[in-house]
């Protein structure tokens, strides 16, 4: 069970199963307790081979046992996320934990990737269970239907779900309206029907300033 303490500490109450979550992420817990190191952060060799290639690598620990654990990670904000049988897209960054049960990979996302510096792929985490993200800031949960497509600048995008298409574009960032861009300019368009997550603050980038 996956449960906030505040808005910046994960609880897990775990009977016998197990949690995944970003290496040192633990900051305590109670009862009996196992870790253990897992590589890669996707599942299965072609998983892992894909982070090494392009540079989306996580490194992530199983905990196990009777009690209950809590994680944080550097003071950042924390969202819970529960998947139905759905499929979330999240930056590698920003996934704090899931159950174990949630299968974890990883997605070919096209250029804006590149934008960010994390490679040509993002994490993916599917099935059913509750998945933990997190934002710098407050995260706000969009939506985005048919009638009302939305646009992201690249370094405020956390992840995103749902029957949701997104496509690259470049020429203008929300920066540049203020006077404020200096280099190239990216964003993202998604459509269709789902969520999306944004923080408000952006990340780094090495494709100009977005």
């Amino acid at each position: 069970m996956f449960r906030l303490q505040g808005s910046k500490v994960l609880a897990v109450d775990m009977t016998g199963d197990a949690v995944k979550a970003k290496n040192g992420s633990m900051v305590a817990y109670d009862g009996q307790m196992a870790f253990k190191k897992l590589s890669g952060g996707g599942d299965g060799i072609r998983g892992m081979v894909t982070r090494r290639l392009t540079g989306e690598q996580m490194t992530v620990m199983e905990v196990k046992g009777q009690g209950t654990c809590w994680f944080a990670d550097r003071a950042s904000e924390i969202n819970l996320v529960q998947l139905q049988g759905d499929k979330l897209f999240v930056e590698a960054s920003n996934l704090l934990a899931t159950d174990a049960g949630l299968r974890t990979g990883t997605s070919f996302t096209g250029l804006r990737g590149a934008t960010q510096g994390n490679g040509l792929f993002t994490t993916t985490v599917e099935g059913h269970g509750q998945a933990a993200i997190t934002s710098d800031g407050p995260a706000v949960v969009l939506r985005v239907s048919p009638q009302y497509p939305l646009t992201v600048d690249p370094g405020a995008y956390i992840a995103h779900q749902g029957d949701v298409r997104q496509s690259f574009h470049s020429g203008v960032t929300f920066r540049t309206f203020m006077g404020e861009g200096g280099g190239e300019a990216f964003q993202i368009r998604f459509e269709g029907n789902g969520l999306v997550y944004v923080q408000p603050s952006e990340r780094n980038t090495i494709a100009g300033d977005v």
